[in-house]
């Protein structure tokens, strides 16, 4: 499985980006992705994961009520609509498969991450 991330790049507070994660390859994923972010100097964090089978989806509470997590299963992509931004969420963002889980532990796959800038 191949995970490519796109969509990263500068955004004022309170603006609004929406990422993408495109799985390839010969293995499919059966479960689902999730995105995680790692700010310099800090973990890798989980931040939404969402189901391919049924679009069940999990988000880490500091993005509740902000970022959308969907799935394009005919063009097997992940989307991440991030709103409302805020200076903290400025980090490198990474989707990684198979799992709906939220902990970098249960993913073998990883993209290559794409960095959000959040100014003021």
């Amino acid at each position: 499985v191949q995970l490519q991330a796109s969509g990263g790049g500068l955004a004022q507070t309170g603006g609004s980006l929406r990422l993408s994660c495109l799985a390839s390859g010969s293995a499919p994923t059966k479960y689902g992705v999730g995105w995680f972010r790692q700010a310099p100097g800090k973990e890798r964090e989980f931040v939404a994961a969402i189901s391919w089978s049924d679009g069940n989806t999990r988000y880490e509470d500091s993005v509740k009520g902000r970022f959308t997590i969907s799935r394009d299963n005919a063009k097997n992509t992940v989307y991440l609509q991030m709103n409302s931004l805020k200076l903290e969420d400025t980090a490198v963002y990474y989707c990684a498969a198979d799992s709906v889980l939220p902990a970098v532990l249960f993913y073998d796959y990883w993209g290559q991450g794409t960095l959000v800038t959040v100014s003021s």
